[in-house]
C-alpha cells in the first residue's frame, strides 16, 4: 500500500467510527427513544460496507485548508447518511426493485418495505442532524451554507430529481444531453457536493470553491461513466450489486449510446480535465488526484 492509500484508509476508518457513534443505541440529547428494528435497519444499512467515496472526498478537500479532522469526518459521514439513504429508497420494489446491494440483501428484503421507508428518512435527517451540530464546525455561517449545499444536492434539483429523471427514463431513448443531465443529478449531485463542502468548510476563496466544484463535477460524470460500464461488463458477484439493471429496464446510458470503448474514453477526458483544475494546490491536492484515479480506474 503506498502511503496516500494508507491515509484514505484511515479516512474510512474514521467515518466508519463517526457512523457508528450517530448510530449508537443511547437517545441524543432531545430524542425521546431509538426504537431498536428501526436503529437495527439503520446500521445494517450504512454500516454494512461501500467506497466511502464521498466522504473521503469531503475530508481531503477540506484538508487542503487545514480543517480539523474530526470536523470534516463529521460533515462526511452526515454526506454518508444522505447517500445511504438513496441507496436504500433507490433498492425499493416502487423504484429500481433491487434485492442485492453490497453484497448482502437490499434493506426492504433484510426487513420489510415499510420499515426502509422508514430508514431512508431516519438517515436524510440524522443527516442534517449531524451538520447542524456545532461539533461541525464552530461558526454558524459555514454550517448555513452547508445545510444549504447539501439540501439543493440531495433534493429535487439534486439527486431525488436525477432519481424522477431516472424513473421516467424507462423505456426511453434519450439523448447524450439528458442522459448527461440526469446522470448529473442523480449520480453527480453528491460528489459534487462533497467537494464543494471540503471547501466551505474551509472558509476557501471564491476561484478556490469554483475550482474544486468543477472538479467534484468532472469527477461525478466520471464516475457514473464507470457504473455504467461495469453494469454491462462486471457481473453480480464482483460488484456485490445486479448488473445489467439498465439495459433490462430500457434505460438510457452512456454505454448504451456511445459504446464501451467510447465511454472508457470519455471518462478518461473528464479524470484529465479533473487532474488539471487541482494544479493551484500542488502536490497537496495528491490523494484527492488519487481519488480521481480511483473513480476511473476500479473495477467494482
Amino acid at each position: 500500500m503506498t502511503k496516500i492509500e494508507i491515509l484514505q484508509q484511515v479516512r474510512i476508518k474514521a467515518v466508519e467510527s463517526a457512523l457508528k457513534d450517530a448510530l449508537s443505541v443511547a437517545p441524543s440529547s432531545g430524542e425521546l427513544a431509538r426504537p431498536e428494528k428501526l436503529l437495527e435497519a439503520m446500521q445494517y444499512s450504512v454500516l454494512g460496507g461501500g467506497k466511502r467515496l464521498r466522504p473521503v472526498l469531503l475530508i481531503e478537500t477540506a484538508s487542503l485548508f487545514g480543517v480539523d479532522e474530526t470536523r470534516s469526518v463529521r460533515a462526511g459521514a452526515a454526506l454518508e447518511c444522505i447517500h445511504c439513504y438513496s441507496l436504500v429508497h433507490d433498492d425499493l420494489p416502487s423504484m429500481d426493485n433491487d434485492n442485492l446491494r453490497r453484497g448482502k440483501p437490499t434493506t426492504h428484503i433484510a426487513y420489510d418495505e415499510a420499515t426502509a421507508i422508514l430508514v431512508g428518512d431516519g438517515l436524510l435527517t440524522l443527516a442534517f442532524d449531524l451538520l447542524s451540530d456545532p461539533a461541525t464546525h464552530p461558526d454558524a455561517n459555514v454550517r448555513i451554507q452547508l445545510v444549504q449545499l447539501y439540501s439543493k444536492a440531495s433534493g429535487i434539483g439534486g439527486m431525488v430529481g436525477g432519481q424522477m429523471l431516472d424513473l421516467d427514463a424507462e423505456g426511453n431513448q434519450l439523448d447524450y444531453a439528458e442522459i448527461e443531465t440526469l446522470q448529473a443529478m442523480k449520480t453527480g449531485a453528491l460528489i459534487r457536493c462533497a467537494c464543494e463542502a471540503g471547501a466551505i468548510m474551509g472558509q476557501a476563496n471564491i476561484e478556490e470553491r469554483e475550482a474544486l466544484q468543477e472538479f467534484g463535477t468532472l469527477i461525478g460524470r466520471a464516475f457514473q461513466l464507470v457504473d455504467d460500464i461495469l453494469d454491462v461488463t462486471s457481473d453480480s458477484a464482483t460488484l456485490g450489486k445486479n448488473t445489467d439493471k439498465d439495459s433490462d429496464r430500457g434505460k438510457g446510458t452512456m454505454v448504451e449510446l456511445l459504446g464501451v470503448e467510447a465511454t472508457k474514453q470519455r471518462a478518461e477526458e473528464l479524470l484529465d480535465n479533473a487532474l488539471n483544475l487541482l494544479s493551484p494546490f500542488s502536490g497537496r491536492a495528491e490523494p484527492l488526484a488519487e481519488l480521481a484515479r480511483f473513480v476511473v480506474e476500479r473495477k467494482l
